[in-house]
């Protein structure tokens, strides 16, 4: 049997076991985290945590051909953005009597987050995808602005900008303490 060129050869068995010890320790570490990401941006426990195990499993099927190991936390956390881009596409694009009914969260879990905490939610799930992705990666998982331009694979100055204008797309009417505010200046007094 001939081998193509888009075969992938399996890890060998002794690099198997490291590698499934070093994704089982980073899945440990990390993936509660990832989840609360994936349901701020989908809304839906159980589709975000499908998408926390798919890019898991995905870290494992391809560990053996990353060229940083130090850099697979990145590499999990891009998967789950773009994990959770193709689950938004999907249920925007799927007609209405195939999408079945919206997801809904159960009664304890409706009881259990304040009504502000609602509001937040709402006002970011309502924002533009890359709005969305950027605030919540800066101010929820607390990242950087080159940890962010690399999860998403844009520039430092595209995440400048995208965090920039997002706060000020809120509507005035519905302020939102937890979201960031754009320090206002003062113009120079002429003497």
């Amino acid at each position: 049997m001939k081998a193509n060129a888009t075969d992938v050869p399996p890890p060998a068995p002794a690099s198997a076991s490291a590698s499934a010890e070093a994704v089982t320790a980073l899945y440990q570490a990390h993936a509660l985290g990832l989840i609360r990401l994936a349901v701020v941006m989908l809304g839906d426990r159980p589709a975000a945590e499908d998408v926390v195990q798919e890019a898991f499993c995905g870290l494992y099927r391809r560990w053996y051909a990353l060229s940083d190991t130090g850099k697979a936390l990145s590499y999990v956390r891009s998967s789950v953005i773009n994990g959770c881009r193709t689950v938004l596409r999907r249920r925007n694009s799927a007609p209405a009597a195939l999408a079945g009914d919206p997801p809904v969260e159960s009664a304890e879990v409706t009881a259990l987050v304040s009504e502000e905490h609602q509001q937040v939610l709402t006002a970011i799930r309502g924002l533009p995808d890359r709005q969305r992705e950027a605030l919540v990666l800066r101010f929820y998982l607390d990242l950087n602005e080159e940890e962010i331009a690399a999860s998403m694979r844009i520039s430092r100055g595209t995440v400048k900008s995208t965090t920039s204008r997002a706060p000020a797309r809120r509507p005035l009417s519905q302020p939102h303490r937890h979201l960031p505010r754009r320090p206002t200046r003062r113009p120079a007094r002429k003497t």
